[in-house]
């Protein structure tokens, strides 16, 4: 590790310690030469997850994506940010444990589906009827008297 002030190649590590999450590990460094502190973070290096879109084009998995249609769904609805950043952790975490290469984007809409709706009817209806992509009316009408039958 080169020192970010003398650039000397020799440090000692002071304090290690896991971040939040444990998706890295916080190291507290002294340089050698000069004495100064400084912090690293160490990150495991994964393989970037893709996302094989319905037209069967890949592009690699971005969480964002996932907050931008759950906020849109919600827009005017009574659904905090907090919980949509939980929905969407959730999601994320449910990947990465299941998927290490490829996930098909239609998995990653049922599972953000399935969650939204027990959030929010109104927002589900409004994301299942991008993410499903209904061909007319009746289908819509049929996914809408679903929800209906499971309230009663």
């Amino acid at each position: 590790m080169k020192c970010p002030f003398c650039s000397h190649k020799e440090d000692k590590v002071i304090d290690s310690r896991s971040t939040s999450e444990d998706l890295a590990i916080r190291r507290r460094r002294e340089c050698l030469r000069c004495g100064k502190r400084f912090t690293t973070y160490e990150y495991v290096e994964k393989i970037p997850l893709m996302v094989v879109k319905t037209d069967g084009r890949r592009e690699p998995f971005n969480r964002n994506k996932i907050l931008e249609g759950l906020i849109k769904a919600c827009q005017k609805r009574p659904v905090g940010m907090i919980q949509l950043e939980s929905l969407a952790d959730e999601v994320e975490k449910e990947i990465q444990k299941k998927y290490d290469r490829e996930i098909d984007s239609k998995i990653i809409g049922q599972m953000v589906v399935e969650r939204l709706s027990k959030l929010d009817g109104v927002a589900y209806v409004r994301f299942a009827s991008v993410y499903r992509q209904f061909k007319d009316v009746n289908e819509f009408m049929k996914e809408l008297r679903d929800i209906l039958n499971k309230r009663k």
